[in-house]
């Protein structure tokens, strides 16, 4: 009886916690680093799995010393906002909710003594038994109070198909310029919507970033199988550069914007080459990039998890005045896309450029640098410009995805039903 009790205890007092949160993939401990949601086996893919499928998600972070620490989770479901849902545990997973992080491995050969830990979703405890947004928090010691990381991710169950999308440089505020509309239909033949406006939500994505991302779209025409989304201003981006690189997979040869390598002291230091200010060419970077993503390597060492070094990489932004009217700041999965404190540069004023230097794993990086307005920092959700240093152009290559949530008049929370992903 006094078990039950507890469990009881527990839910309610986690669910107070972390009531009307909108959970982000987030770092809250400074001691934990690269912190990484992905699918299993398939790294560049996006943190969204198929219900029922054999699909798990992979996470895994660093922790600063070289010990075991005693880590635990607990699993989520949440709205399409990703703010928890109204969901009991026991409605939305079969099994366990939460669990001990057992695996765990030490760091080999690298000058940065390190933990890394890692688990997986669902696993041999449990298996989820409804689709849509999932959060994990992660803690010490038992403390749920004093998360140390937060996690999120997605599970689908694909009963409708997002077909003929496309992105046009031929938007509705001008015509090959600095923007880009996407555009696209949702095939629902098999799944049919009594009220399209009030059960659909819609969402899109440029480059898995939530600063900008178009939230509950409405479709411009609706049929009883078929809603079409076009000429929809929210629907326009901000074309923007193909994405810098720095590559110091190793330490002897690297590429990309690094300039060069110096060990001082018991660190490594990679500098960057001076970033030009690409605002004023006539036409973006040519070649792919990772769309902001990063990717774990140690050229010429197996399980990167636990052999790649830690390296402070430094990033650097000639400017001879600060701009007054606004801050630049780091974009890309290396800072979470998110603008705080730990993504935003110094102005030097001796050296006359901006400058961060951030603590990263071995690897491969792909960044901007985003200009946020003052008037906009404060706001919950500050939308940054590209143009002033990175340009802005309709024929960068950029990576768009439509997450297609439902929720039926009676219905407690949001289905995730479709999910497509395409780099244009």
């Amino acid at each position: 009886m006094k078990k039950i009790s507890f469990l009881i205890l527990f839910c309610l007092v986690s669910k107070n916690i972390f009531a009307q949160k909108t959970f982000q993939t987030k770092i809250f401990d400074s001691n934990i680093k690269t912190l990484q949601v992905l699918v299993d086996n398939k790294p560049l893919e996006l943190p969204v799995i198929e219900l029922n499928s054999n699909d798990r998600i992979k996470i895994s972070f660093d922790e600063m010393s070289y010990s075991s620490k005693s880590f635990n989770y607990k699993i989520f479901h949440c709205n399409a906002d990703f703010a928890q849902s109204v969901l009991f545990e026991n409605e939305y997973i079969d099994g366990f909710y939460s669990g001990i992080i057992n695996d765990f491995a030490l760091s080999e050969n690298t000058l940065t003594l390190y933990a890394n830990y890692q688990f997986f979703l669902p696993n041999d405890d449990f298996s989820f038994k409804v689709s849509g947004n999932y959060a994990v928090i992660i803690y010490e010691d038992n403390n749920i109070e004093k998360p140390v990381a937060t996690a999120r991710f997605s599970v689908v169950e694909p009963v409708i198909q997002i077909v003929n999308m496309k992105v046009l440089a031929n938007t509705d505020i001008e015509f090959n310029g600095r923007f880009q509309q996407v555009e696209f239909e949702i095939d629902n033949s098999y799944f049919p919507i009594s009220n399209v406006f009030q059960e659909l939500n819609v969402s899109v994505f440029q480059n898995r970033r939530t600063d900008n991302a178009a939230i509950n779209i409405k479709p411009t025409f609706t049929a009883l199988y078929k809603q079409t989304y076009n000429h929809n201003r929210a629907l326009i981006f901000e074309g923007g550069n193909q994405y810098r690189l720095a590559d110091f997979s190793s330490e002897y040869a690297f590429s990309g914007e690094v300039d060069k390598i110096r060990k001082e002291d018991e660190y490594y230091n990679v500098f960057l080459f001076p970033a030009e200010n690409r605002a004023e060419m006539s036409s973006p970077n040519s070649g792919g990039d990772a769309d902001g993503r990063f990717l774990i390597n140690r050229r010429g060492y197996d399980d990167a998890d636990i052999t790649a070094d830690y390296m402070w990489l430094h990033f650097i932004l000639p400017a001879k005045m600060p701009f007054a009217d606004g801050d630049i700041y780091l974009l890309g999965d290396l800072t979470s896309n998110i603008f705080d404190r730990n993504s935003k540069l110094d102005y030097d004023s001796q050296m006359q450029l901006y400058h961060k230097a951030l603590f990263l794993k071995q690897g491969g990086y792909s960044f901007l640098y985003a200009f946020v307005p003052k008037n906009a920092q404060n706001t919950q959700k500050p939308q940054p410009i590209l143009q002033k240093i990175e340009g802005s152009y309709w024929q960068t290559e950029n990576e768009y995805s439509v997450f297609v949530y439902y929720r039926a008049f009676a219905d407690r929370f949001d289905r995730l039903i479709g999910v497509k992903c395409a780099k244009f």
